[in-house]
C-alpha cells in the first residue's frame, strides 16, 4: 500500500535536491511544478491533459471553492477529486492569501478574518479551523495551515506581529486537522514559514512551526513584490532553517528563471498560475524566453513555438497558426497556448530532476538561464 506520507531524497546536488513524495493517491516527484487549478479547474486544460503534460499534482484553493460551489456541495458530489476528474493528489492553498488580497472589506482578529465575498458581498469567517474543515471537505491531500500573508514591505515590528499570529494560527491548524482523524490518517499538513526579509524572524518562525510538527513546510511571505534578488536573498537561508528530511514548498512562484534559482537554492515545490494566464493571453514560455504571439511579426511564422519543445502544440502548429487564434479571439487560442506552457513548466522541472541527479546542476542552470534570458 501506498503510504500516507514519506519523502525520499535520491539525489543531492549543493543545495538542491530531488526525490520523490509519496501518497496514497500517487507519487509526486521533486523538484515538483503544480498547475494552479483555483476552482476546480486548470484553465483551458483537461485534466488528461495537465496529466499527459508531466505533473504529478496540482493546486486547488480553500477561498475560492468555499465561495463556489461551495465545500459542502463538493462534498456531497463525493469530493473535489471525483468534482473534477482528476484522481491524483491535490494541495489546497488554505485561503490566508486571498482573504488579504481579494477583498477590501475584511476584519481580522485572532479568531480569524471576517471578509466580504469578492463574488456578490456576503459575510463569512475564516479561521483556521475553518480552513482546515473546508479542506477537509474537499477531501485535500496536502493541506496548508491557515496563516496571515505579511504585506511587503514591512517593519521588523510589523513582520515580527504578524508572524506571531500565524504561528499560533499554525497551531491552531494543526489542532483543526488532527481533529479530524480520517482525513488526518490519509493527508497531509503544511506548515508556513512566515517573517518577511527579516532574518531573525525566519529562524524563530522555524523554530515554532518544527515545535509544532508538520509533514512539510513552505516559505512565505515571498513573490509579493520584493523583486527577485531580494527574493533570492531570503532563500539563500530560509530553507536551510527547515528540517532538511521534510519537502520544502515556495509558494506562488514564478517565472521559470525564479523556478531555476530557487531549486538551486533547495526549494523542492512550486506553484503559480503564471503558465496558463500568459497562455490565454497570447504569451508563450520557451527555451529562448517568453514570446508574445500577438506581435504581428509571428503572422507569417510557420516554425513552432519552441523547436526544442516536445509537447503536442509543437509538434503540430505553427506561431502563424497560433498568432491567428489569438488575434482572431477563438477559444483554441488560450487552450494551445496554456498546453504548451504547462508543458513547457514540466520540462523544465523534468530537466532539473536530471541535473540534480547527474550533479550537473550548475551547468545546466547557467545554460539555461543564459538561453532563457538571451532571447532568441
Amino acid at each position: 500500500m501506498q503510504p500516507r506520507f514519506e519523502f525520499d531524497i535520491h539525489a543531492t546536488d549543493g543545495a538542491a535536491r530531488t526525490g520523490v513524495i509519496r501518497m496514497k493517491r500517487g507519487d509526486i516527484r521533486t523538484p515538483a511544478f503544480m498547475p494552479v487549478g483555483t476552482a476546480a479547474t486548470v484553465k483551458a486544460m483537461r485534466p488528461a491533459e495537465v496529466r499527459a503534460s508531466g505533473a504529478d499534482i496540482i493546486l486547488g484553493n480553500t477561498y475560492h471553492l468555499m465561495l463556489r460551489p461551495t465545500a459542502e456541495r463538493i462534498a456531497s458530489l463525493g469530493g473535489l477529486h471525483k468534482f473534477m476528474g482528476w484522481d491524483r493528489p491535490i494541495l489546497t492553498d488554505s485561503g490566508g492569501y486571498q482573504v488579504m488580497s481579494l477583498s477590501e472589506l475584511r476584519k481580522m482578529s485572532e479568531q480569524g478574518v471576517q471578509f466580504a465575498s469578492h463574488l456578490d458581498g456576503s459575510r463569512h469567517m475564516l479561521s483556521p479551523e475553518r480552513s482546515m474543515e473546508i479542506q477537509r471537505l474537499l477531501g485535500t491531500d496536502i493541506v496548508m495551515a491557515f496563516d496571515e500573508c505579511t504585506p511587503h514591505p514591512a517593519t521588523h515590528e510589523e513582520a515580527a506581529s504578524s508572524m506571531e499570529r500565524s504561528m499560533r494560527w499554525a497551531k491552531r491548524s494543526r489542532d483543526g486537522f488532527d481533529s479530524g482523524a480520517e482525513h488526518a490518517e490519509v493527508a497531509a499538513l503544511f506548515g508556513i514559514q512566515q517573517g518577511s526579509m527579516y532574518e531573525d524572524l525566519r529562524r524563530v518562525s522555524a523554530e515554532k512551526l518544527i515545535e509544532i510538527g508538520f509533514d512539510g513546510y513552505a516559505v512565505g511571505g515571498l513573490a509579493v513584490g520584493e523583486g527577485q534578488a531580494a527574493m533570492f536573498g531570503v532563500l539563500d537561508y530560509a530553507p536551510a532553517m527547515l528540517p532538511a528530511d521534510r519537502p520544502r514548498y515556495l509558494m506562488g512562484v514564478g517565472k521559470p528563471d525564479d523556478i531555476v534559482g530557487a531549486v538551486v537554492r533547495g526549494i523542492d515545490m512550486f506553484d503559480c498560475v503564471l503558465p496558463t494566464r500568459s497562455g490565454r493571453n497570447g504569451q508563450a514560455f520557451t527555451h529562448a524566453g517568453p514570446l508574445n504571439l500577438r506581435n504581428a511579426k509571428y503572422k507569417d511564422d510557420s516554425g513552432p513555438l519552441d523547436p526544442d519543445c516536445a509537447c503536442p502544440v509543437c509538434g503540430q502548429w505553427s506561431r502563424a497558426y497560433l498568432h491567428h487564434l489569438i488575434k482572431a479571439g477563438e477559444i483554441l487560442g488560450a487552450m494551445l497556448m496554456t498546453e504548451h506552457n504547462i508543458w513547457f513548466y514540466q520540462q523544465l522541472m523534468a530537466g532539473l530532476r536530471s541535473a540534480i541527479a547527474e550533479g550537473r546542476l550548475t551547468s545546466h542552470a547557467a545554460a539555461f538561464l543564459g538561453r532563457y534570458k538571451g532571447g532568441e
